[in-house]
């Protein structure tokens, strides 16, 4: 992952699998599902429910979903009782959604969608049309998601992410 051209390929397989129908969170998690030994199938299930804020309530968007769920595989605790790596995954989060927010807004999915987000909560997932992709900034917030992420591995020199075991 170490040239620019490589960089860009994990964002834009993010946004091509959100404009052939994956949700958001599926779009970005499951871009670097292989690179972590994850099944694209797999990959989808975990991420399906974190879609279009958080199960469509658009709450916290998911493609920065996406991104922690990422964030949890690179390093987090696997012990209850491991304090210590609680703390640098929080950390790591926190310093993600920072970048987020500054590319994009905001973390909150209706924020972002601004009128588009509808005025009441609704399980059903909306139709993909060329007006769809007109009128949403989803496609550029998930390329922009993933690009995050490989801008960390490039920034942390992994050639290919590790995920750290304590």
């Amino acid at each position: 992952m170490g040239t620019a051209d490589q960089q860009t390929s994990r964002a834009d397989r993010a946004e091509g699998l959100f404009r052939r129908g994956c949700n958001c969170s599926q779009s970005v998690f499951a871009a670097f599902a292989d690179l972590y030994g994850i099944d694209f199938e797999t990959a989808m299930r975990v991420s399906a429910s974190f879609g279009a804020g958080i199960g469509r309530m658009r709450e916290t968007c998911g493609a920065a979903c996406g991104l922690f769920m990422l964030a949890g595989l690179y390093d987090s605790a696997t012990a209850p009782e491991d304090k210590e790596a609680k703390s640098r995954n929080y950390k790591l989060v926190q310093e993600l959604a920072a970048k987020f927010k500054e590319r994009n807004g905001h973390l909150k999915c209706s924020l972002m969608l601004g009128t588009l987000a509808e005025k009441t909560i609704s399980p059903v997932a909306q139709e993909r049309t060329a007006e769809y992709y007109k009128k949403r900034p989803c496609p550029h917030i998930v390329h922009e998601a993933a690009a995050i992420w490989e801008e960390f591995i490039a920034e942390n020199g992994l050639t290919r992410p590790q995920m750290k075991q304590e």
